[in-house]
């Protein structure tokens, strides 16, 4: 992807990896930007549950719980997200209608690159709340 400012979040999701405060951090600011979202259109409502399972793998991969994704594969994650939270990237979020199709755009582009992976996240977490 040719894009200089996913570039910027991808080296500022380097820094990140490996740091369990800094990722939590990153997703409180991920959780605070979900609820400023316009969630309504169903195309937006299926973005919204990538997004969330994006959460809920770095949560998993921050606190140790499930560390069987590629490191690649998590940056590009932490990158996903950093871009989604920034307010100034291809298309500023705060111009109507338009603003978050480059985020979204992104997010896609990123569940679809890793979805063998985000698979097996979401396999594994579903093994995580089977009752014995």
């Amino acid at each position: 992807m040719n894009n200089k400012f996913f570039d910027v979040a991808l080296s500022q999701a380097a820094r990140l990896l490996g740091k369990k405060s800094r990722i939590l951090v990153l997703l409180a600011k991920l959780g605070s930007k979900m609820n400023k979202v316009n969630w309504s259109p169903v195309e937006r409502q299926l973005l919204k549950d990538k997004i969330f399972t994006f959460g809920r793998l770095a949560k998993a991969y921050a606190t140790g719980k499930y560390r069987q994704v590629p490191w690649r594969a998590m940056l590009i994650v932490l990158a996903a997200v950093i871009y989604f939270i920034n307010p100034l990237d291809l298309i500023p979020d705060l111009i109507p209608f338009v603003g978050f199709t480059d985020d979204f755009a992104i997010l896609l582009w990123v569940y679809n690159s890793i979805q063998e992976e985000v698979d097996k996240f979401l396999e594994w977490e579903e093994s995580q709340v089977r009752p014995l």
